[in-house]
Formats: C-alpha cells, structure tokens, sequence
C-alpha cells in the first residue's frame, strides 16, 4: 500500500516562539488542587497558598508547625522567644473544626467479599465438610484451587462473615440430625 500523503514531511521549528514564557504562565494561571471539601469552600484565589492555610489555622510546613527539639547541649540554654513570635491569627477556625469532627466519626466497613465466593465456599463446606483434598477434585473448582487455596477462602469467608458461618454450620448439623 502506498504512504499517506505530507506524513514524511518535516515539521518546521518555530525560532520565535517562547516557550519558557508559556509554560511559567501557564502553571502560574493552575489553581492549586484540593482534595478537601472543607478547605475548598474556604480558599481564596485572590491570596497565597501560605495565607490561605494560615488563615485556616493548617501548617504549610509540617517541620516548622512541629519542630523537632534539638538535644540540649550542657550549659546552654535554648530560647523560647521564637516559637511566640511564629503564632498567626486563625481567621476561618470553622475549617479545622469540621475537619476533626470528621476525623472522629467511625469509619464504616466497605470490604466484603463476592457473592460467587460467598457461594462457593458454601458449596464446598456443604458436600465436603471439612476435606480440602476432596474439595480440589470437585467438579465446580473451576479455577483448579489447591486443598490450601481453598482452606484460605474459607478461612477468609470465616472471618468475613463469622455470624453467618456458625448459622451455615448450625444449620448444616441439623439437616444431618433430621436426615438419621
């Protein structure tokens, strides 16, 4: 098949174009990204990053908020006058309020398991009750699990679940109860 048409062409530099000038300008221009809520509503374009978070009352320096003390050296005493003179006037207090009551809500479990694990592993517990070697010859271990592959999903589906597990059990050693 023949070339497409202008594609093996040079491109031509541009010698007058400043590129310096339009790449400073352009992340000059780029507001700072947040991920916060609380510190978005509160920020003001119009000052820097430095006065935004001082008028929040947040640290732009983690080193400077919380200084590390230096070991004190016999005879000399460290001076205390300079840790007073750093102190700022907290103009928007609401921001770090809201951010700690957030932080002190629990924090909700979203980790569960598949419901095709979850069937699974049922399944198995079901017609093979606790014979792993049994539970790799079955015929719905389509994805070929070793007896310890399977021994650690159920385990997982234990601790995942483990109200649920003793009812399953519970329930399987009174259908065998009914059954004789």
């Amino acid at each position: 098949m023949p070339k497409a048409k202008g594609k093996g062409r040079r491109q031509k530099y541009s010698y007058n174009l400043n590129r310096k000038r339009l790449y400073r300008s352009a992340r000059r221009r780029a507001a700072p990204r947040i991920a916060c809520s609380h510190i978005r509503h509160a920020w003001d374009p119009t000052k820097s990053v430095a006065q935004n978070l001082a008028e929040m009352g947040l640290a732009e320096d983690p080193n400077k908020a919380v200084p590390i003390p230096k070991k004190r050296l016999l005879g000399m005493e460290m001076e205390s006058d300079g840790r007073e003179q750093g102190k700022k006037i907290v103009r928007k207090p609401y921001v770090v309020n809201e951010m700690e009551y957030e932080a002190s809500l629990p924090e909700k479990k979203s980790n569960t398991l598949s419901r095709d694990l979850i069937d699974y592993v049922r399944y198995m517990i079901q017609n093979h009750g606790e014979n792993y070697k049994e539970m790799a010859r079955d015929e719905k271990n389509y994805y070929q699990d070793t007896p310890k592959q399977i021994k650690r999903k159920i385990n997982v589906y234990k601790n995942f679940y483990p109200e649920e597990y003793k009812e399953f059990i519970a329930s399987l050693k009174q259908e065998k109860m009914d059954v004789q």
